[in-house]
């Protein structure tokens, strides 16, 4: 079967022109908000996880596995360790007026989870790219070869510890939020300006959404 006739190739690979890899790029990055991991995508990376590491048995249960990465992964990213606390000390002294830390420590993390997604789907991607660079026809089964050069300097759990980041710091705005709301008041001058509050809080409420739905089972499948 010719390789281009794959859906899992017809959807990640375009040619491999340096403008193909520019709308792979950005392909990626509209991919997270819409559909984080398709059928085609999930089943090419359970065939690839099972001939790489357990290629003796091919019935093995990959949802299972999977389920219980990520509640191992999740019990990491909703703990606190002394780096956190370390960076909340930092924005804490850096509260100056006329700073606007307010919104850097909203934005900074939301920009970090659009590019830690982007590059989970980009790493699906290249996947694709390599399996088509390398052959013109295959017979079977479709299979990727996964490996941690894909990876941000070959290490996966950079990635956790990236989104480790910014789900504390984005719980951090929440609570504080409503921490002000009830100990000040909405019209309160340490508020802030309502337009600026609301524009956070809408933010951060994204935030948690995206990364729940898309960034951390993408992380899963992806890195393990």
């Amino acid at each position: 079967k010719h390789v281009r006739e794959f859906k899992f190739i017809q959807d990640h690979f375009k040619g491999h022109r340096k403008r193909s890899r520019i709308f792979g790029w950005m392909r990626s990055f509209f991919k997270q908000f819409y559909g984080s991991v398709t059928e085609e995508d999930y089943t090419t990376m359970r065939l690839g996880f099972i001939m790489k590491h357990c290629k003796g048995t091919p019935k093995f249960n990959f949802y299972i596995y999977m389920i219980r990465a990520l509640e191992f992964d999740f019990k990491k990213v909703v703990g606190i360790s002394w780096y956190l606390w370390a960076m909340l000390m930092i924005f804490l002294l850096l509260n100056v007026q006329g700073w606007y830390v307010y919104i850097w420590i909203t934005l900074v993390p939301f920009i970090m989870l659009l590019v830690v997604g982007s590059k989970m789907e980009h790493i699906i991607t290249e996947l694709a790219y390599e399996v088509a660079q390398k052959h013109t026809a295959i017979r079977g089964d479709l299979v990727v070869a996964p490996s941690d050069d894909f990876f941000w300097f070959h290490r996966p759990k950079l990635v956790l510890l990236l989104i480790h980041i910014v789900l504390f710091q984005n719980a951090f705005e929440i609570a504080f939020f409503f921490w002000l709301l009830v100990t000040y008041g909405f019209k309160s001058c340490i508020m802030g300006k309502p337009a600026y509050v609301i524009t956070r809080i809408v933010i951060s409420v994204i935030c948690q959404l995206l990364c729940g739905y898309s960034t951390l089972p993408l992380y899963a499948i992806v890195s393990h």
